[in-house]
């Protein structure tokens, strides 16, 4: 019972230490966290939910880059395109850069990861400041929303069959 009491304040700890980095607008990477790239992304996604869809791709990783491209609409209507990349930074910390509809990339750096899900953030950006990715059995799940968790907005993405 000491054990769990003693790994529950250590996760608390850790919690608010990222807490206060993300509000000093410091990575948590910049503290000797290093992530693998997300392999479980690859492929090809789509969802659709009601008159709204869209659809998101990720090569396999290879020479230390996955590569992305997403779209979203309504109806038969282009809303929305980005590209994206997931890559070492120059310090060698992972980071998720988004170029929505070809606009300069901004950067978002690894915040946690774990065996199936990761998160990147921004504080600086305006929304959204922080990108979720996680596996949840055959479905690819995101969520963009404000650093506080505010404002989501979560897709729930299923292979698309080739």
């Amino acid at each position: 019972m000491a054990g769990a009491k003693k790994l529950l304040t250590t996760t608390k700890f850790v919690k608010r230490i990222t807490a206060i980095c993300i509000a000093l607008g410091l990575s948590v990477a910049a503290f000797g966290h290093s992530w693998s790239l997300p392999a479980w992304m690859t492929g090809a996604w789509a969802y659709q939910n009601g008159d709204d869809w869209g659809d998101e791709y990720w090569t396999p990783p290879r020479g230390n880059i996955m590569i992305g491209a997403a779209r979203m609409g309504k109806g038969d209507k282009l809303v929305v395109w980005e590209s994206t990349r997931i890559a070492y930074d120059e310090d060698g910390k992972l980071a998720f850069w988004a170029m929505p509809r070809g606009a300069t990339a901004t950067k978002f750096p690894a915040l946690e990861s774990g065996d199936k899900d990761i998160t990147f953030a921004n504080a600086a950006n305006d929304y959204p400041q922080r990108i979720r990715y996680w596996r949840e059995s055959k479905a690819l799940n995101a969520e963009i929303s404000m650093m506080d968790g505010s404002k989501p907005y979560r897709f729930s993405y299923q292979a698309l069959r080739q």
